[in-house]
């Protein structure tokens, strides 16, 4: 038995959806468990005997989705940060002369070593 949430929500692509899966008998929660004589995966009640077929192959599902970008949480406090290294470099956007600069934090196979500007008068970003 699904939980009741299941049954009320429409149809949805459920490849991507997993729910937690309750016993129909003592109504506690079901674990994976294998059924090795018949290679086949089961829910079962650690209370009571139940045991159910598992609709999918899937117990478990970890998405990790980065849609951050390059200069997110950089605020214009920043440019307030003692420990940040300065430069003079004016701001494109109101011709201040200093500012702090830090490298990316941004991780990936695309991003090379890029090195980000804040205006210490105005906050603006810009490499």
């Amino acid at each position: 038995m699904a939980s009741p949430a299941a049954y009320d929500e429409p149809k949805q692509d459920t490849s991507k959806k997993i729910l937690f899966r309750f016993c129909s008998e003592c109504s506690n929660l079901l674990f994976p468990r294998e059924d090795k004589a018949n290679s086949e995966l089961l829910f079962a009640c650690r209370t009571c005997s139940f045991t159910e077929k598992a609709p999918s192959s899937c117990v478990m599902r970890h998405e990790i989705a980065s849609s951050v970008g390059d200069t997110a949480g950089i605020t214009q406090d920043v440019a307030q940060d003692p420990t940040l290294p300065r430069i003079l470099k004016p701001c494109p956007k109101c011709g201040e002369n200093e500012a702090v600069f830090f490298q990316s934090q941004q991780r990936t196979a695309e991003t090379g070593m890029k090195l980000y500007y804040v205006c210490c008068a105005c906050g603006n970003v810009w490499q």
